[in-house]
């Protein structure tokens, strides 16, 4: 079968590789689709496991069974997470799946730039999820990001008619934009550096829209009855995204941040600020089993409308461009690799 092999964000090959096989309690997936996301262009993160072949976003078709796998059948539609939680651990027993050693280190193989993915059994059991007739295979593959900002948000406690901040209006930005408002939010409020994203933003339900090199924290209190933002999403690391969210934050209020730095950076905190302004600082990342579920309801519903979100959609021969439009981050928001299309 053929992949597309990873070495840097510049250099993305097509290879050749055996397909793999369906063992006990496994399955061999046909990718359908699969969606380039933001971290697979964190070439700082990515490269030291390279040559490789990413992808974790998929939706595809079973075309084998292992022995032993009775709740799957070939023909089925399924998405599937590649990291799951042992549902086990201390961490997974006090709610903190995301920090499970079992899902930071299981996956499928090879990955979904790839013609077919064998599903390993952990996989199967708690991470493979079958596609409602009304999901398409390319908004299938927005289960994984949108579980995860499902998660944050739930971590963050969102509730209903708050302002909302979100700081970054790429695919997770959008993502965040589109559930706070099928989750009831008040007034959004979007930032980006790019007009284009500022568009998109719009589209998807923001109130305002601000240029990142405008004051935000003005912007807010002018449109937000004087007040700063109940909740702050930060969905980029720029060192000058922090800061603008310690500046525009209101009392009481939250910060999440849903995208990280490079490692070893210092983010310098104002503590006497957040300590007498009652502020909490939340973390999120992955997104666990429920959360898919959920997910995958909230898109077969149309409350979160992911098709508008895809801007590219291309044929595994072109995967080095498509690497290339998400890590220039300029006229494009999802890209999605459709592994068997004509042309690739």
């Amino acid at each position: 079968m053929r992949v597309a092999m990873y070495y840097n964000n510049r250099d993305v090959r097509i290879e050749e590789m055996q397909t793999p096989q369906a063992g006990p309690g496994e399955l061999l997936v046909k990718v359908r689709a699969s969606g380039i996301c933001g971290s697979d262009v964190m070439e700082w993160y990515r490269i030291k496991r390279a040559p490789l072949v990413l992808g974790h976003e998929i939706a595809g078709e079973i075309v084998a069974v292992g022995e032993g796998v009775k709740r799957f059948k070939v023909g089925e539609r399924v998405t599937v997470a590649h990291h799951v939680p042992c549902n086990t651990c201390h961490y997974c027993l006090n709610g903190h799946y995301s920090v499970c050693e079992t899902l930071r280190t299981t996956n499928f193989y090879p990955g979904g730039f790839s013609e077919y993915i064998r599903i390993p059994q952990i996989n199967v059991d708690r991470g493979t999820f079958i596609l409602p007739d009304e999901v398409s295979f390319e908004e299938g593959t927005f289960a994984e990001p949108l579980a995860c900002t499902l998660l944050g948000q739930r971590k963050a406690n969102l509730r209903r008619g708050q302002s909302i901040l979100v700081i970054g209006s790429g695919i997770s930005g959008l993502l965040h934009i589109q559930l706070a408002c099928a989750l009831g939010a008040g007034r959004i409020f979007a930032v980006d550096i790019t007009e284009y994203r500022l568009k998109m933003a719009k589209h998807c339900g923001a109130d305002v829209t601000i240029h990142a090199k405008e004051d935000v924290p003005a912007w807010l209190r002018k449109a937000n009855d004087g007040r700063l933002a109940d909740l702050v999403i930060v969905c980029t690391g720029a060192p000058s995204a922090i800061q603008q969210a310690f500046n525009s934050v209101d009392r009481g209020g939250t910060i999440l941040f849903f995208a990280p730095t490079e490692p070893n950076v210092s983010t310098p905190m104002n503590l006497w600020d957040l300590w007498r302004n009652c502020n909490s600082i939340i973390m999120s990342y992955a997104g666990p089993p429920d959360d898919t579920a959920a997910s995958i309801e909230l898109i077969r519903s149309g409350r979160v409308k992911v098709r508008d979100l895809i801007t590219h959609r291309l044929p595994l021969a072109e995967t080095a461009l498509g690497f290339k439009l998400v890590a220039e981050a300029k006229d494009s928001i999802k890209v999605i690799i459709e592994p068997h299309t004509s042309g690739g």
